[in-house]
């Protein structure tokens, strides 16, 4: 995998848990047709606000239509997925759960979103994907982009669930939907996954959210949870927003701007909290692998090792 050329750093310390706070997630999908579209005097009311970043359609302006996947996908390692059991915090509408899943060969993988409606996508795009997938099986066929002009998702889902080509060194994945499962909860708050462990655990782009909406000590909450949660030598992949998105986005509640006024854990202080503080022992950078990302979201991806 590209992924291969990151630089590893180290760090020694022990783990520092902190106390545990309430927690948002990122990411979101779908539109559904018919709404926002009526009256025209009541243009306002349409534009929804997204404070935890639960978008719709999130990954229909994220991967271009030209693009065969999602680029992060290039830079994520087989050996972090395949016959692992896995956490995706923040999977908004499930697009890069079941591309991990079917690309990979996960053991299992959980998808969890604070936004009910995102997890009714997920799910919805799953039972797609698999009819895609059963449809292709009697000609052993790469999935076509037939199946996904469906009228439910838009633009998103037809640039996302047909394209990623299985792989011939790993095994062929025969049942997604006993592998994929997608669950609404507030990761920091909740008390359901605490008896879980896991190999690999996924973040990317929610610790912005996570962080406007419950601050400094959710975020503290947001890495020691994550990493009472890993298996020993587990994977914590994360991709954080920098804070110019943070600054784009302060004012989207009452609660976001005035927690961006008391925040002093910035960015670029992540991967020293994590490896003095919370305890991991090792980094990789893979951002420098990463390409073909659309503008605006060409951030730095990282892998931390319990």
């Amino acid at each position: 995998m590209s992924g291969d050329k990151g630089q590893k750093k180290k760090r020694n310390r022990s783990n520092e848990k902190s106390v545990e706070k309430v927690v948002p997630n990122e990411e979101n999908q779908k539109p559904q047709q018919g709404q926002g579209q009526g009256n025209p005097s009541k243009k306002k009311k349409s534009q929804e606000v997204f404070p935890f970043g639960n978008y719709r359609n999130y990954y229909g302006y994220r991967i271009s239509h030209d693009m065969d996947e999602d680029p992060r996908l290039k830079v994520m390692k087989q050996e972090w997925f395949q016959d692992k059991d896995c956490l995706d915090i923040g999977c908004n509408s499930g697009i890069m759960t079941i591309h991990i899943a079917k690309k990979f060969g996960c053991r299992s993988i959980l998808g969890v979103d604070i936004d009910s409606s995102r997890i009714e996508d997920a799910y919805w795009h799953l039972r797609k994907f698999a009819r895609t997938q059963n449809s292709a099986k009697p000609s052993e066929k790469k999935s076509t982009s037939e199946g996904a002009d469906g009228v439910h998702g838009s633009n998103e889902q037809s640039v996302s669930l047909s394209n990623v080509e299985t792989r011939t060194d790993k095994p062929q994945v025969q049942d997604l939907s006993q592998i994929v499962s997608f669950q609404k909860d507030n990761f920091v708050q909740t008390r359901h996954l605490d008896d879980n462990r896991y190999d690999t655990i996924l973040c990317l782009s929610v610790t912005k959210w996570i962080h406007l909406n419950w601050g400094d000590d959710g975020l503290i909450t947001l890495f020691s949870k994550i990493w009472r949660l890993l298996n020993p030598g587990g994977i914590f992949v994360m991709e954080p927003q920098p804070w110019k998105s943070y600054e784009n986005n302060r004012r989207v509640s009452e609660t976001t701007a005035m927690n961006y006024r008391n925040i002093v854990l910035r960015p670029e202080r992540f991967q020293e909290i994590l490896l003095d503080k919370v305890g991991f022992r090792t980094v990789e950078d893979l951002t420098s692998s990463l390409s073909g990302a659309n503008k605006g979201f060409d951030r730095q991806i990282l892998a931390f090792q319990k």
